[in-house]
């Protein structure tokens, strides 16, 4: 199972950028800027999703970050989480999908599943999946859905940096716990030199390290992109 969930995860990783490339040039750019980007979105998320369908019965969440000059447009599938810094505030710019979110939960029992919990109390999709959307896992759909919520937000001189992990981390860290630990260790590394290291980088390892110490057991990803100079890791 383990190495199918690696397959979904990189399929969709090597694919989505394309995905989205291929949905962007047959895009109506006529039409208002965020239906124009949620329809980019929907198109490409469920063209990876049906390809994927076709390479494994497993699973991967997706989560799409997307900076503009003006503005950041997140695009969320499953239980990854970005979250912006900006001053002293932790904004999240996605929404955990878990089976016992109250829409989540509707639209499921809409779709012909159903919310069960486990033994130890973690509401799964069909009894099986803990998160309720998600690029592939063909045998729970429709009930898992492929759909990604998407949100925008304006973009500011306070803006610090961006924090996008998958669900080991947040899973024993706070959004705001991160947001600070993140936010001070890079506001302090951008004057310190590190040989073959950028600052974002060593956040982002700092913050890998610091969640193994607090016991998680996950294998998880984090990225971290400083938005004073646009460099990420």
């Amino acid at each position: 199972m383990m190495m199918m969930m690696i397959q979904a995860s990189d399929y969709c990783m090597k694919s989505m950028h394309t995905a989205l490339k291929e949905a962007w040039v047959i895009a109506d750019t006529t039409t208002e800027w965020n239906k124009n980007w949620e329809s980019v979105f929907f198109r490409a998320y469920d063209n990876v999703d049906k390809a994927c369908e076709g390479e494994t019965d497993a699973g991967s969440t997706a989560l799409v970050v997307l900076l503009s000059s003006c503005q950041i447009v997140a695009a969320n599938c499953g239980d990854s989480r970005a979250v912006l810094c900006r001053g002293s505030h932790t904004i999240p710019l996605t929404e955990d999908h878990k089976p016992d979110k109250e829409d989540e939960e509707e639209r499921i029992v809409k779709s012909g599943g159903c919310v069960l919990s486990d033994e130890w109390g973690t509401p799964r999709v069909n009894g099986v999946l803990a998160m309720s959307r998600a690029i592939g896992d063909k045998k729970l759909k429709p009930a898992v859905s492929a759909v990604p919520e998407l949100t925008f937000t304006t973009r500011s001189e306070d803006d610090e940096c961006l924090i996008i992990a998958t669900d080991g981390l947040w899973d024993v860290m706070s959004t705001k716990s991160v947001g600070n630990f993140a936010c001070q260790l890079l506001q302090r590394e951008r004057h310190v030199a590190r040989l073959n290291k950028s600052p974002p980088q060593y956040v982002a390892e700092c913050l890998h390290e610091e969640a193994r110490v607090r016991s998680s057991t996950d294998n998880f990803c984090v990225i971290v992109v400083d938005l004073k100079s646009t460099t990420t890791c």
